[in-house]
Formats: C-alpha cells, structure tokens, sequence
C-alpha cells in the first residue's frame, strides 16, 4: 500500500506540473498585453515598457513561468494586474464559499441518489423502480444553471420560501447562511443527483446477479440482508469512481451556479477576471480549479484501492 501511494503521489506531482505548464501557456497565448489593457489605448510606449518591467512580462516566458511556479508552491499567487492587490488572499477567501457550495450540492446528490438507485435496482421490474429511472434520465438532461433558475421561480418568486440570491457569511448569521444555500445545493445535487442514480442501479443490478449473493440468498438471508451484507461494498466500487468525477462535474458548474445566485466563489472570481482582462488573476483561479480535479481523481484512486482488496 505504501509503495502504491507514493506512485499516486508521484503522478500527481507530475500531473500539477503538466497541468501548471499547460495553463501558464494557454495564458499567454491569449492575445492582448496587460501592460496596455492596464493604461489604456492612449499610453505612450515608455510608459508600457515601464509597467511590463512592473509586471515582470518583459522577461523571457520560462523566466515568467519559473517565478510564477515557485510562487504557486509558496502559496503567492502574485498581484492582479488590474487591482494590483495580491491574488492569493482573493483566491482562499472564494475559495472556502465554493467548498462548501460543492460538498452541500454532492451531500443532497449523495442522500438522493444511494436510496433511490438502490431502491430502483431491487425494484426495476415494478412501476415505482421504472418511474424512479425515468425520471433520472429526465434529470440528467437538465443542466445546472436551469435548475437554480426553476428553484428561483418556485421557492423565492412564487412561494417567496427562500431568498433568490446573494450570500450571508455563517460567522454572521447561520440561519441565514443556510437559507441562501439551500438553493443552490439543491440546484446541483438534483441535477448530479440524476446522473449518480443511474450510476447507483447499475452497479446494483450488476452485483444482484452475481453467484456469491445468490448463494447468501441460499443460505436463509433474505434479499435485503443479502444486498446489504454482501452486495453494496462491491457496488460502491465502480460508483466511487463515477463519484470523483461527480465532485470535478460538481466544481466546475459551480462557476456557472455562483453566478446565478450571486454568490461570491472561485466562478464569480473567475468570471470577474475575465471581464476584466486581469489575466494573472484568470491564470491563478484556473490553476486552483485544475489541481482541485487532479487532487479529487487522487482522492478517488486511493479510495477504490481500499475498497477492492484484488487491487492489493
């Protein structure tokens, strides 16, 4: 096990450096110097070779990238070229909101679809189960976005039950931290809720046909005590892997939900630095993001070997 988790780590490791390469490249691919979309079209040429030295951006790009990398490591971000204040700070305080947007939305996902998939699975011959797998599929089809606004129209304009928008700091007042959350949490846990219960009564099904659970069943254990002694370990196997792409889904379409609520994450960050042109700030977020979704498929390895002992 020991020598397994130092390969993850390893390719890990590699992975955020790939990653870090890639987006430092892309970056600077874009077209546009900040150093002019900073001062304006009416700048003189000293004045934008002075604030690219400001900038660092007159250096050779593996000079920029080294500098910015290192930083990455010791936690500096750099300073935003629109605002210059420092990036870092801006980046942990959104991205605390955005944690606890993404593990409320997989919790409600999670409390949907297990009992549901299972549900559905040991009843798939009946209407109920038939019904439960349609209306997943129907779910699956709806994005994110879409469902916060239906949310809004039914619990805050119609019922007025809940706030439309806008985001309350737990520290001061947890009540309503909650409210303006529930929304959204219900807005991707449905929609990732859907895709999840499918995975679920797959997996389920799967496992309902195997020897080793006809065999407990021919032991005296009913088809409940059979499923939940035997059956739903093995399944969680293949669903844990979907789950990590769940929670990368999950953080990625966040960025779209925070804006529709008007809460203040990493995709209202983000989406701010782009209609800004603050592209060392853009760089920064998008670099968060994408060690997020390689840390969450690490996470995810390392789950899946302890769950399946052949992997051992």
């Amino acid at each position: 096990m020991t020598l397994y988790l130092v390969k993850r780590l390893t390719v890990l490791l590699a992975s955020t450096v790939v990653a870090a390469v890639a987006v430092f490249a892309f970056m600077a691919l874009l077209p546009g110097d900040p150093a002019e979309i900073a001062l304006g079209v009416n700048a003189t040429p000293e004045a934008v070779a002075e604030l690219r030295r400001q900038f660092g951006t007159d250096r050779p790009p593996v000079v920029q990238f080294l500098d910015w990398f290192g930083g990455l490591a010791q936690g500096d971000f750099g300073t935003s070229y629109v605002t210059s204040a420092p990036i870092g700070p801006q980046i942990s305080d959104r991205l605390g909101v955005t944690l606890v947007l993404v593990l409320g939305g997989m919790a409600v996902a999670l409390v949907l679809a297990v009992p549901l998939g299972t549900f559905a699975a040991v009843h798939h011959r009946n209407p109920i189960g038939a019904a439960i797998s349609a209306a997943s599929q129907l779910g699956i089809a709806i994005p994110a976005f879409l469902a916060g606004i239906l949310l809004v129209f039914v619990f805050a304009v119609q019922a007025q039950a809940l706030p439309s928008g806008g985001y309350v700091p737990i520290a001061d007042d947890p009540g309503e931290w909650l409210r303006s959350l529930l929304l959204p949490w219900l807005s991707l846990g449905l929609v990732q809720g859907a895709v999840l219960t499918r995975y679920v009564r797959s997996a389920v099904l799967d496992v309902m046909r195997e020897d080793y659970l006809r065999t407990a069943r021919a032991k005296g254990r009913g088809s409940t005590g059979a499923l939940w002694r035997h059956g739903l370990r093995n399944a969680a196997v293949p669903v844990v892997t979907v789950l990590g792409l769940q929670l990368a889904t999950l953080l990625i379409g966040a960025v779209v939900v925070e804006r529709v609520f008007v809460i203040p994450g990493l995709g209202d960050l983000l989406l701010n630095g782009v209609a800004g042109r603050d592209l060392l700030l853009v760089q920064g977020v998008v670099m968060v993001l994408v060690a997020a979704v390689l840390l969450i498929n690490f996470v995810v390895d390392v789950t899946y070997h302890l769950l399946d002992p052949r992997l051992r």
